[in-house]
């Protein structure tokens, strides 16, 4: 008689009544992730070093997580040069790309752009411009104190609006153009570059919301400036042009500001570094 034939281990179904197995768990790395990108969008631009000590991460573990989500495209990585560092390598700051915010969702957005389309419709354009005003208002009321403090030279008030401006996420930086001869020392200029925008696809459907803040940023370094480009109009930066080698000129408002738009400029003008 031949041997019976071993079964093998019961795997193959489970007993009546057992119970069913719970769904497997999220994996860590992809929780960890999610906070890390959660981080990012709270307080970008933000660097390495400061997500691990916000979130208790080793340097190698949140540069790993950085990586991965860098590689899908949901954060990007913007160069900002350090304050009172001179010429030295910009510092590397994360903030979240279009593709980023998507992912989280910007539902915020689109019935931000609703509800002033509405507006729009109901109440005609200077509503929006009203509205567009009082949102910067706050913007300026908080900036002036820290540009007043920088004094009466163009040059570092522009620095002091740029260091505000990245301390609410616009990822600023302020470059000096010397003008050289035979150029007249009258054309040296702040360029002021923002490298990212909260409300970008708002400001691309209602342009007003940049030329209110151009409005703003003239105020408060106390010259007339120019917008060379912004993200909104396709820009790989929003670019203001600052005078610094004349006189303050007084800024228009209301009946007497000028009615060029501030895109009614050359297209080699764009990305000017």
């Amino acid at each position: 008689m031949s041997s019976p034939v071993s079964m093998p281990p019961k795997r193959h179904a489970a007993a009546a009544g057992a119970p069913v197995a719970a769904p497997a768990l999220p994996d860590a790395d992809d929780r960890t992730r999610d906070r890390v990108l959660s981080a990012v969008l709270e307080v970008g631009p933000v660097s390495a070093a400061e997500l691990g000590d916000l979130l208790g991460f080793t340097p190698a573990a949140v540069r790993r997580h950085l990586d991965h989500l860098e590689r899908t495209g949901v954060i990007e990585v913007k160069r900002v040069a350090k304050a009172g560092s001179g010429a030295g390598r910009p510092a590397r700051r994360y903030v979240l790309s279009s593709r980023g915010q998507s992912k989280l969702g910007d539902d915020y957005l689109n019935i931000a752009s609703s509800a002033l389309r509405r507006l729009q419709e109901l109440a005609g354009e200077d509503a929006v411009r009203e509205y567009a005003e009082e949102r910067f208002s706050d913007m300026e009321r908080r900036y002036a104190p820290e540009v007043e403090a920088a004094g009466d030279d163009i040059t570092a008030r522009a620095a002091a609006l740029s260091r505000a401006l990245s301390r609410d996420g616009f990822v600023a930086s302020a470059h000096s153009i010397e003008a050289k001869a035979p150029l007249p020392a009258a054309l040296s200029s702040v360029q002021l570059c923002q490298g990212h925008c909260p409300i970008q696809r708002l400001a691309a459907e209602f342009p007003v919301f940049c030329d209110t803040e151009t409005k703003v940023f003239s105020r408060l370094v106390g010259v007339d400036v120019r917008r060379l480009s912004t993200l909104a109009q396709g820009g790989h930066v929003c670019t203001t042009h600052i005078p610094t080698g004349r006189l303050a000129a007084t800024v228009p408002t209301g009946a007497e500001e000028q009615s060029v738009s501030p895109y009614q400029e050359s297209n080699n003008q764009q990305e000017r570094p």
